[in-house]
């Protein structure tokens, strides 16, 4: 992988098949991106060590799962003092599986799953009312998913 993190065709394509499919055993890999599976595996270990990779993981269906309830969190605090509170507090919630720090009219983004309304209502008063700092909490509820896409389109899809 050449300097400042850059990859080459061979690691897009290796990665490509990853995210499609991670569970590929390296002889099936090395096949998929035109390889032998020796510098196949090489460059794997690469993308994992520069932490381009950072791990292998299942996409678990969460309606199926028993989380049905998809809800966009919109958070204002109070001053640059309560971001740090904030953050701190927000790590020990599971129902928070994404938080982004936002530009804009609110401070951060969760995405929250809940198995229903009431286990929601639960969530904002028993434990996102007890973080300090926040002025002001929107939720938005999701009907449901138009577009969702964990493979990161490739380099050459977004030049």
């Amino acid at each position: 992988m050449p300097a400042g993190g850059i990859v080459d065709l061979i690691d897009q394509n290796i990665i490509k098949e990853l995210q499609k499919n991670a569970r590929l055993t390296n002889n099936e890999l090395a096949e998929k991106v035109h390889l032998s599976p020796s510098p196949c595996l090489r460059r794997v270990r690469k993308l994992e060590e520069v932490g381009l990779i950072k791990g292998y993981t299942a996409i678990i269906d969460a309606e199926k799962y028993g989380l049905p309830v998809n809800v966009f969190v919109s958070i204002r605090v109070d001053s640059p003092a309560s971001m740090v509170e904030f953050e701190k507090a927000i790590h020990q919630f599971d129902e928070i599986i994404d938080c982004y720090l936002m530009t804009g009219a609110c401070d951060y983004l969760l995405k929250v799953v809940s198995k229903d309304l009431k286990s929601y209502e639960h969530f904002i008063r028993e434990k996102m009312a007890n973080v300090p700092g926040i002025s002001k909490l929107e939720s938005s509820f999701a009907f449901g998913a138009v577009k969702t896409q964990s493979p990161l389109p490739s380099r050459k899809l977004t030049s």
